[in-house]
């Protein structure tokens, strides 16, 4: 179970610095206790029949309930205790036995990470909380507490009465400083203060075994009789959930407030600059992983250095966006991955586990799932990719052509595409601006703001009208303006359907049959990456490969599946085919850009000009731009490029 940013200290008897001085863990204590109330009464309610039974058998031997009536409640009572009983003990074993949640992690063991643990615990020392048990990386800007003393953790389990597990989001080792990531632990280590706390400890292990027996009737491999009883126990364990959740989380929410009370006198001023970093630590990471690792994955290639690269992407966005500015001067002090034996093997590993829980695939690098380095990235992913997708593209509209008319297919050429995209030019194009030859009159430049100075110079002069009149032209005023408010409304509702008929017009029916076909291939081809990636990926965790825990079900755990329309898709295949056709016939080149992912380089300097003449093709219909854009750059359409 996640613990979130916890807090600090533990029970000394209320002595001074203790855990009992810090509200917000006497509010979390309180709050535990209201949680075991809630098992205690379902416990009672479980043993009242067998109770109300042991009271009518009594009643028996001494004389007092006597007769049929009594003979036939006891019987009744008897059956009904043994049945609840019964279900009780079923409920208890199965919360008792099933596996909570555990996040994927690298394990960082003392000999891995000497420095680093070094670090935890003379912060543990510093705060007056027991040391974290053992240390974990997962792929995620984040850090927290976990519990993983359950024996259904397997290997992944901490000894019975060991302290919780810190888990520590990778970025933030590549990223931070060294005495900017002591800051950011600070609260979290300090919440293991209250986990040794009997009764929060109590509580949570509690919470944590219904929530893992809600999910007991997911579980793969339960024939239909023991299903039907695990949902059963499912029930129970929600209604036990709804019970307590409430006391649950205003429990942990007086832990975090505790750990940030303790935590305030360590590194307070750096603990400032530490929370901005995670905010752009969070954002560069995001960015690389859907821009450039998602690529990549789809590709069958895994980058080997996530971490290393959300240094470049970082930095990379302190040098264009201004907001950003002054952060990339941080890297001159020391980092807090120095603080790792092997940073490399540990991004390695890292980056796997990344590629697993966002996307899905082997446990293990293969032919088919190979790591990849930055330095190979533009030639192994960019380049494939585009390749990839032109062949696509290409073999879509030898579907659509074949359907239309048996002929042999074209060459794979952008012109094909080209002629292939372009609307018909029957539509009535757009009413131009008017002119001298026109009837209507023209306006010269620069009257309109003439007049509108005028306007306001006379506004200015004018003296004060009267009371009266200034009443009337008040009223006159406030009638104009709800005339002018309803007339507003209809002319809005009438340029919406005007635009409305506008955009219908746009529309390019050749475009949306082709970005139909090409969506339908693509997810045809997805399912079938999904389902192999899942055979895979089961296999994998069976056999604990890799290094790391996780969970048994199915991977990827958080796909990174943004939605896409059809005509985005078939933006992207188009620009994909006009990229190797600059690759082909001139100096063109792939290459990366660390917030955007894949990029042509055309003469060194990336083609940041494309996507809207793309754009213009696919939307509207319209090639000029997009041709303008190839004879500028030298690229010869005409020419067939070569596929993947």
């Amino acid at each position: 179970m996640r613990y979130g940013v916890s807090g600090s200290g533990f029970g000394n008897g209320g002595k001074d610095g203790g855990l009992g001085d810090e509200w917000g863990v006497r509010a979390a204590r309180s709050r535990a206790l209201a949680v075991l109330r809630v098992r205690g009464r379902a416990l009672g309610a479980a043993i009242l029949p067998a109770a109300v039974a042991v009271v009518l058998y009594a009643g028996e031997v001494t004389g007092h309930f006597t007769g049929t009536g009594w003979a036939t409640a006891r019987v009744i009572t008897t059956v009904l205790a043994v049945v609840v009983l019964l279900a009780a003990a079923a409920v208890a074993l199965v919360v008792a036995r099933a596996r909570p949640a555990v996040t994927p992690t690298v394990e960082l063991s003392e000999t891995a990470a000497p420095d680093l643990h070094r670090l935890v615990r003379d912060l543990a020392d510093r705060l007056d909380v027991p040391a974290p048990s053992a240390i974990a990386l997962t792929p995620d800007c984040d850090s927290w507490l976990e519990d993983r003393s359950h024996r259904a953790h397997g290997r992944a389990a901490v000894p019975a009465g060991a302290g919780p597990v810190l888990v520590i989001g990778s970025p933030f080792l590549w990223w931070m400083r060294v005495g900017e990531l002591r800051a950011v632990l600070a609260p979290v280590v300090a919440g293991t203060g209250p986990a040794a706390d009997p009764d929060i400890a109590a509580a949570r292990r509690f919470v944590r075994g219904l929530d893992a027996a809600v999910a007991v009737p997911d579980e793969p491999g339960l024939d239909p009789l023991r299903r039907f009883g695990a949902r059963g126990v499912g029930r129970v364990a929600r209604l036990l959930l709804r019970a307590c959740g409430n006391h649950a989380a205003e429990m942990e929410r007086g832990v975090a407030a505790a750990g940030s009370e303790r935590a305030q006198a360590v590194d307070q001023g750096t603990r400032i600059v530490a929370q901005e970093q995670v905010g752009l630590a969070y954002a560069g990471w995001d960015r690389l992983l859907t821009r450039v690792a998602l690529p990549a994955w789809r590709m069958g290639r895994w980058p080997s250095r996530l971490d290393a690269g959300v240094v470049s992407a970082l930095t990379e966005l302190s040098r264009r966006d201004r907001l950003a500015e002054g952060f990339s001067s941080r890297l001159g002090e020391r980092p807090a991955c120095d603080l790792l034996e092997e940073p490399g093997a540990v991004d390695e590993a890292a980056s796997l586990l990344a590629a697993r829980l966002f996307h899905g695939g082997p446990a293990e690098a293969g032919p088919d799932w190979a790591p990849v380095d930055w330095s190979r990235y533009p030639e192994e992913v960019v380049d494939r990719k585009w390749r990839a997708d032109a062949a696509r593209l290409h073999d879509v509209l030898d579907r659509l052509s074949t359907a239309a008319d048996p002929e042999a297919p074209e060459a794979p050429t952008l012109t094909r595409v080209l002629t292939h995209l372009t609307a018909p030019q029957d539509r009535p194009s757009t009413p131009s601006a008017p002119t001298e030859d026109d009837d209507l009159p023209v306006v010269p430049p620069g009257a309109e703001a003439a007049a509108e100075a005028r306007a306001q110079a006379h506004a200015h002069a004018r003296p004060e009208p009267l009371a009266a009149e200034e009443e009337d032209r008040h009223e006159t005023e406030g009638r104009n303006e709800h005339e002018a408010e309803i007339d507003a409304e209809h002319e809005t509702d009438a340029e919406h359907e005007i635009d409305a008929e506008d955009e219908d017009d746009v529309r390019n029916p050749a475009a949306d049959a082709l970005a139909a076909a090409l969506s339908a291939q693509v997810a045809r081809e997805d399912a079938e990456r999904e389902a192999r990636a899942a055979a895979g990926a089961t296999a994998g965790a069976a056999s604990g490969a890799a290094g790391f825990t996780g969970p048994d079900g199915p991977w990827p755990l958080a796909p990174l599946l943004p939605p896409r329309t059809g005509r985005d898709l078939l933006a992207d295949h188009v620009t994909a085919l006009v990229c190797c056709a600059a690759v082909d016939t001139t100096g063109a080149a792939p290459g990366l850009d660390w917030l955007d992912g894949p990029a042509l380089l055309v003469d060194g300097e990336r083609a940041a000009d494309l996507g809207p003449r793309v754009l213009a093709l696919v939307e509207e219909g319209d090639p000029a731009p997009l041709r303008a854009w190839l004879s500028t750059t030298g690229v010869r359409p005409e020419k067939p490029v070569r596929l993947l």
